[in-house]
């Protein structure tokens, strides 16, 4: 069995390609376009895909596409008919768009791929599982349970925002669903609209600024209050009625209505790249535990419908990292997975899965598991590093004994360096997981604001995170499991930290940032927690080893990992986007494979530095 499957046109596309049960590739468009959340059609993440597999589109036994083009066009008529006669500018800017395009997506998919190799096109088959059943199916057959509760949480699909399945063997069986208008997705959007962030790219940011709140002020207590008595109605199953009449979403171009919000809160919606305060801080905080809690309410009801120990989650929401770990330490379930690429580019994994096994039947292969830490995108062979370096004439030493380069590094990122480390394959999901990944040395106190302002030139609260050996995790960490996606946050040992001040809670965000918390300042944010990866020797030998040598010359078994990339840009993808962002930034050394790029032997950048204006800000 053979099938490719495809997510397009809203945002983060993708595409992934199995057979037989086993995923040999998958990537999303945007590395390759250099276009962040890129939503056009994934034409060089599938050539890639096929190019991987060997496969022409011929022998493919199926296309699988993420959703139903025509059930979310009918959850649109509905939505614009019941509200009208709101949303008529909102209903006549789409409709030409779904009439032209969305409502022919057949033709288009077969246009869209017949540009990327010639195929007959009347013997490929096309299938389309729903939203949501793809973020299930991407949950719940990668994981290592035979059988499974599947919570699925997002903005919407079609109809649903939030699914609770049952999975067992090669069956999904929706149990409960929590239909549009009302979305925890959409709610936590709002927020980060509000706030001052770009919706469906800055919600991570919302996240990262809410632990600068105070959950004991009066003002974080008396936000939660009003979001609970004025724009959500949480029920004991976890499901929330939002009142429409303070969001716009529905029918309008907007997240909210501002004025509204403003008078609900008693705050002006704060603008784009202005500074912080302490109530953008507490705001954050509040909608964060709301969010925790609805996401809490919403697995133990799944536990108590599925009476399942395991649990399996996907959706947008699931990239909520500090939810995740919430809901972990609660042990509702004995054992929880979390899809690498939780978010929309995992429908390409989850609508190829739910062609397998709920279309054609195909029985569960133990190949799957694990997603094969997610490593599934394009690797380069030294032919390819060598090819780029004549390009820009770039000066590098090559390590025969790749021992030998471990050390060197562990030494040079031990004395202060940042270093750019670029192995194998590319990784699956928004995470960089060791292979395209800049790396630091978590003792620095001054790590976390030379990554922010001279590598990644994004602002300074940003936290980052840890890579740790798994078999050292409990050394530094509150927490004995695996995360081997880097989607849990859990709080730094209280032996590692350092005490407060009593006034702490009274910091400016800028004295809390750069106030020393623990013995790895540079990954614990401001509230003691830390996003961790643990890192295997099984899926990724050569990262370990990396940390294995840091650990031996320092004794500290972790290393500060942020995804190789500035502000505004993908992850880079080739050894050509890795060299240009050494030569962009203020990065000290490049690693592609077993060649050392040194910064300061490179000859003068030729190229002209525009990447502030070629990358949008996110």
């Amino acid at each position: 069995m053979k099938i490719l499957g495809i997510s397009a046109f809203y945002h983060d596309s993708a595409a992934a390609i199995f057979v037989d049960g086993e995923i040999l590739a998958a990537a999303q468009e945007e590395r390759f376009t250099r276009k962040k959340h890129d939503q056009s059609f994934p034409k060089n993440a599938i050539a890639y895909c096929l190019d991987q597999s060997g496969l022409s589109l011929d022998e493919l036994d199926a296309i699988a596409f993420y959703d139903k083009p025509l059930l979310k066009f009918e959850r649109l008529l509905e939505t614009y008919y019941g509200y009208s006669p709101k949303g008529l500018i909102s209903f006549l800017k789409s409709m030409p768009t779904w009439i032209k395009e969305k409502l022919f997506l057949k033709k288009i998919i077969k246009d869209e791929l017949f540009e990327v190799e010639p195929f007959d096109r009347k013997k490929i088959k096309l299938l389309f599982p729903e939203h949501h059943l793809s973020h299930a199916a991407s949950a719940f057959y990668p994981s290592p349970y035979d059988e499974a509760a599947v919570l699925t949480i997002d903005g919407v699909g079609e109809w649903a925002t939030t699914s609770i399945c049952f999975g067992k063997g090669k069956g999904i069986k929706v149990l409960k669903e929590l239909r549009f208008p009302h979305s925890v997705g959409l709610l936590y959007s709002a927020f980060t609209y509000f706030l001052g962030f770009k919706v469906n790219s800055g919600e991570y940011k919302l996240m990262g600024l809410a632990p600068y709140g105070n959950g004991d002020s009066e003002q974080t207590k008396r936000f939660i209050k009003t979001i609970k008595e004025n724009l959500i109605d949480l029920k004991p199953d976890g499901s929330i009625f939002l009142d429409q009449r303070y969001f716009n979403y529905a029918t309008g171009l907007r997240m909210i209505y501002d004025k509204k919000w403003e008078q609900l809160f008693g705050i002006l919606k704060r603008k784009p790249e202005s500074p912080f305060e302490q109530v953008h801080c507490d705001l954050a905080l509040a909608i964060q535990m709301v969010t925790e809690e609805v996401v809490i309410k919403m697995a133990e009801e799944a536990k108590r419908l599925t009476n399942s120990n395991n649990l399996c989650l996907a959706g947008g929401v699931a990239l909520n990292c500090v939810a995740n770990g919430k809901l972990i330490e609660q042990k509702i379930f004995e054992n929880v997975y979390i899809q690498p690429a939780a978010g929309d580019a995992g429908g390409a994994v989850g609508s190829a899965l739910a062609a397998e096994h709920l279309y054609f039947g195909k029985e569960r292969t133990t190949q799957l598991r694990g997603m094969k830490g997610s490593y599934l995108g394009p690797e380069f062979d030294d032919k390819e590093v060598l090819k780029m370096s004549r390009r820009f004439e770039g000066k590098f030493e090559y390590f025969e004994n790749f021992d030998e380069l471990t050390k060197t590094v562990a030494e040079l990122i031990s004395k202060g360096n940042v270093v750019g480390w670029f192995q194998g394959r590319m990784e699956f999901g928004p995470r960089a997981l060791g292979n395209r990944s800049i790396l630091g040395d978590p003792r620095n106190e001054e790590m976390q604001k030379k990554l922010n302002l001279k590598i990644k030139y994004r602002e300074s609260f940003r936290p980052f995170a840890p890579s740790v050996l798994a078999e050292n995790v409990q050394d530094f960490f509150e927490w004995d499991g695996t995360s081997p996606f880097m989607l849990q946050v859990h709080k730094i040992k209280k032996d590692k930290r350092k005490s407060l001040p009593p006034n702490y809670a009274d910091f400016s965000i800028k004295e809390k940032l750069y106030h020393k918390r623990s013995d790895v300042p540079s990954i614990t944010h401001v509230d003691f927690s830390a996003r961790i990866q643990t890192v295997h020797k099984e899926t990724n030998p050569r990262y370990w080893q990396l940390i294995e040598s840091f650990h031996q010359l320092t004794k500290y078994p972790l290393l500060v990992n942020t995804s190789f990339n500035v502000r505004g840009e993908p992850i880079v993808c080739t050894p050509e986007d890795a060299y240009r962002c050494l030569m962009r930034t203020e990065m000290d050394y490049l690693i592609i494979g077993n060649y050392f790029f040194n910064k300061e032997k490179q000859p003068v950048w030729k190229e002209k530095d525009n990447w502030k204006e070629q990358f949008v800000l996110d």
